[in-house]
């Protein structure tokens, strides 16, 4: 594709998107006929505005609508049955490896291959490839931790070199680059985020945008709306951000105005609690947060992706599967579950209420119509 690929990703999906918007599928979406979304013709980014239809959407099932806004890890260094299963019925988008799941460069190879060939080429595989200590893929770019590059060559290399290694070996997605701005010594972000002040890390976070384009790896850039002011993980504790308003757009939201201009396709959000915008809810099931500063103050068209459901920030207000429809609905368009546990009772309700409840229908759809879009840019 190209130098081009990140920015046709973006007009793809923002086509694609507008086409969709005031049609959802319908309450009799499930009985359409599967046959062609279930082999899914390969379509290059360049043709997808004129598939984009909402007569499209309209006709997927709303099954499989619901499953491409499910990615999930695995136990174990092969792909499970039962997942196999979710990807070749398309009720799930796609998976996430960790560092278990990982043995070497061949295995993971032959892993990857075996979830495209059930997914009919058309899953998203995604992991953490930040560098230095945050590597799922430990013979792999980056090799340096976000503070250790400074420059914006360097992290431009850094992430082409990234991008290339993840290519080899089948995924393409990486849930990197971090944006946040880490603010003071005991941020929790401190080795992960860039060096310097917000506009030093914008400089550097577009430079790595910029090195994954034309290499078939979407990056993500993490975690909106800013955590660098953070003292803790939300995957082990409940968090909370004490900052104004004024603070976060000065410095936390630079990087992302600046990723979001270098057309990033993929946007992680953070599970912590912002009370500069919404005092009740974090900020990954926050509608002020996601659709008014998100998508109408910032302008970002591509697609919203959580951070793992299974965080104890998340569960310690609701269920997992409670949680994701909350995000869902709140604008989110991938939920993120860490355990393949999750699976079942996510989609289950995720379904359950899509086809009771035709608002959240819509934003199914909606999401649907990101996620098929990214999807496109991704094809061979």
């Amino acid at each position: 594709m190209g130098e081009g690929r990140a920015p046709v990703a973006v007009a793809v999906i923002t086509a694609f998107v507008a086409a969709v918007a005031g049609g959802s599928g319908g309450a009799n979406a499930d009985a359409a006929s599967t046959r062609a979304s279930a082999t899914p013709s390969r379509v290059s980014a360049t043709s997808t505005r004129a598939s984009a239809t909402p007569s499209r959407v309209s006709a997927t099932p709303l099954r499989v609508q619901v499953g491409q806004l499910i990615a999930t890890g695995f136990p174990g260094t092969t792909a499970p049955s039962w997942m196999r299963s979710r990807l070749s019925k398309r009720e799930l988008g796609g998976v996430i490896l960790f560092g278990y799941n990982v043995t070497s460069r061949s295995q993971v190879r032959a892993l990857d291959g075996r979830i495209q060939s059930a997914a009919h080429g058309d899953a998203l595989i995604a992991l953490d490839q930040e560098g230095g200590q945050v590597r799922r893929l430990p013979w792999a770019s980056p090799l340096r931790d976000g503070f250790q590059q400074s420059t914006a060559g360097v992290a431009y290399r850094s992430a082409r070199s990234a991008a290339r290694d993840l290519a080899a070996v089948g995924a393409n997605v990486n849930l990197a680059p971090v944006a946040d701005v880490a603010l003071g010594s005991s941020s929790e972000m401190r080795r992960r985020a860039f060096p310097g002040p917000a506009a030093n890390v914008a400089k550097l976070v577009t430079a790595a945008v910029r090195g994954y384009r034309g290499r078939g790896v979407a990056p993500t850039v993490k975690h909106f709306p800013g955590f660098g002011a953070a003292r803790a993980n939300t995957d082990d504790a409940v968090v909370r951000i004490h900052r104004t308003r004024a603070q976060i757009e000065s410095t936390e939201l630079r990087p992302f105005r600046s990723a979001i201009a270098a057309n990033v396709p993929l946007i992680m959000v953070a599970h912590a609690l912002y009370p500069a915008y919404d005092g009740q809810r974090i900020a990954s099931q926050s509608p002020a947060i996601l659709q008014r500063l998100l998508r109408e103050q910032l302008g970002f068209k591509g697609v919203v992706v959580t951070d793992s459901m299974e965080a104890r920030a998340v569960l310690a207000r609701s269920s997992v599967q409670e949680a994701a429809e909350r995000s869902i609905r709140a604008g989110a368009d991938i939920v993120l579950l860490s355990g393949s546990g999750s699976y079942l009772p996510v989609y289950n309700r995720l379904l359950a209420r899509a086809r009771s409840d035709s608002a959240f229908r819509a934003r199914v759809a909606q999401a649907y119509a990101r996620v098929r879009a990214l999807k496109a840019t991704l094809r061979k």
